[in-house]
């Protein structure tokens, strides 16, 4: 095909993420910049939609034009947000222009209209697949992640909606509520999460219980600032310390909090029955064993524990 290595990667990422979905579904192919303001402001509306028109076979795909400059070149992106539908490998419509929701809705219901879209499942057609369920969850994440708790609590709350039974989506919404800083919030979807037969005793359940918890000690920037000051001037004061690391990871500060647990447990590994180290642990839960911020923490921690 006459293309260097990195092209023939972006093609095959391409391929995977976008052809072969839209054999069979109405792809949204979204082309955006982290530092394009008018994407930021359509993001979500095509988030939004897309999840409500899951169940008819709509799939919602993001390009970044930074990452993915060779796969952008081949649609002549010119201006970014630029909006296609791809079915069946190919683009069949541009919806750069449909900027609100009654216009993409309208855009969208024609091409469902006209084209052989495979929508939901045989036991349901009007519901969205496991799937499309796991695309909009990992969409959440990323969103999250990226600091965007408000719009990750949209995101995940479709996806409640959509799968009530999914513990993925309920330890979004709950982790997401959590960052947003609306603890009561997360609390009722707590609630509601443990109220549910389907996920008793689901391990992200409980892990998303762990960042309600440790959101608990959110504070602004002044009152984390003074625990701060109150931590260093007394290092002997290992309950100062402690509250600290916890405000500090419950205002979004992670390193700074296994910086100074892990100061703790070097300090004395067994103060408070090893409270240190247990609220390190509660932390790696929290935000997740496979997650690569734990994972190079955990290495500290064993590194300080065992040599």
């Amino acid at each position: 095909m006459g293309l260097n290595l990195d092209e023939q990667k972006a093609v095959d990422r391409f391929r995977k993420q976008v052809v072969e979905p839209s054999m069979t579904k109405l792809v949204v192919l979204d082309f955006y910049a982290d530092w394009c303001g008018p994407c930021k402001a359509l993001t979500p509306l095509l988030e939004k939609v897309a999840g409500e028109y899951a169940g008819k076979g709509v799939v919602l795909e993001k390009i970044d034009v930074d990452a993915e400059q060779f796969i952008a070149a081949q649609f002549q992106v010119r201006s970014i947000p630029t909006v296609y539908a791809m079915f069946q490998g190919q683009p069949v419509a541009d919806l750069t222009s449909a900027r609100t929701e009654t216009q993409l809705r309208a855009a969208l219901d024609q091409l469902l209209a006209q084209l052989p879209v495979q929508g939901g499942n045989a036991a349901d057609p009007g519901a969205p697949s496991r799937e499309e369920i796991a695309q909009f969850i990992a969409m959440g994440d990323q969103v999250l992640a990226g600091g965007e708790a408000d719009r990750a609590v949209g995101i995940f709350s479709q996806v409640v909606d959509m799968a009530p039974d999914d513990a993925a989506a309920h330890s979004g919404l709950i982790r997401a509520l959590s960052q947003a800083g609306r603890t009561d919030d997360a609390a009722a979807a707590l609630t509601a999460a443990q109220a549910n037969p389907a996920l008793a005793g689901n391990p992200q359940i409980a892990a998303a219980k762990n960042v309600l918890e440790l959101a608990g000690s959110r504070m602004d920037e002044t009152e984390l600032a003074a625990l701060r000051q109150r931590a260093a001037a007394d290092p002997a004061n290992m309950e100062a310390r402690l509250a600290y690391a916890e405000a500090a990871f419950a205002s979004g500060q992670r390193d700074a909090a296994a910086d100074e647990l892990l100061a703790m447990i070097e300090a004395d590994r067994e103060w408070n029955d090893g409270a240190a180290r247990a609220k390190l642990l509660q932390i790696f839960e929290a935000v997740g064993l496979e997650d690569a911020w734990v994972i190079a923490t955990r290495r500290r921690l064993s590194r300080l524990l065992f040599g």
